[in-house]
């Protein structure tokens, strides 16, 4: 059996409502497409079977405050970069900024990097090496 060693993140914001109209419109699309919520979690999973597949969850977190962590999503093109960096402006997203090549990152590295509701920074990139 092959392992993933990737198993989720553990998201918090400061509304669930703002991030839960924010992450049903982009994480699908990224490939997080069981969703499951509970009293004080909303999850998003890959397709399989639970425990063994990663999954993105969020809770609502009184005085939460964002940081300069990021979480960057790999997908299989510039053009699905593109697609996605609409996907994210529709939503909501704050701060948007691209899509854009990084050369800077590496010579193919292109990505939109952008803030959910809550002020926490994501990114959406693709690169060949």
């Amino acid at each position: 059996m092959t392992v993933n060693p990737f198993n989720h993140i553990d998201l918090r914001v400061s509304s669930m409502a703002e991030a839960m109209r924010f992450y049903a419109a982009l994480l699908p699309r990224l490939g997080f497409t069981r969703e499951r919520q509970g009293a004080q979690w909303k999850v998003f999973g890959a397709e399989g079977e639970f425990p063994s597949v990663p999954y993105f969850g969020f809770t609502e977190q009184a005085g939460h405050r964002p940081n300069e962590t990021r979480i960057a999503f790999w997908v299989g093109s510039a053009q699905e970069v593109d697609r996605l960096a609409d996907v994210v402006r529709a939503a909501g997203g704050r701060n948007v900024s691209g899509p854009r090549p990084c050369p800077e990152y590496s010579p193919t590295y292109y990505a939109v990097f952008f803030e959910d509701p809550s002020g926490n920074r994501l990114e959406i990139c693709f690169r060949e090496n």
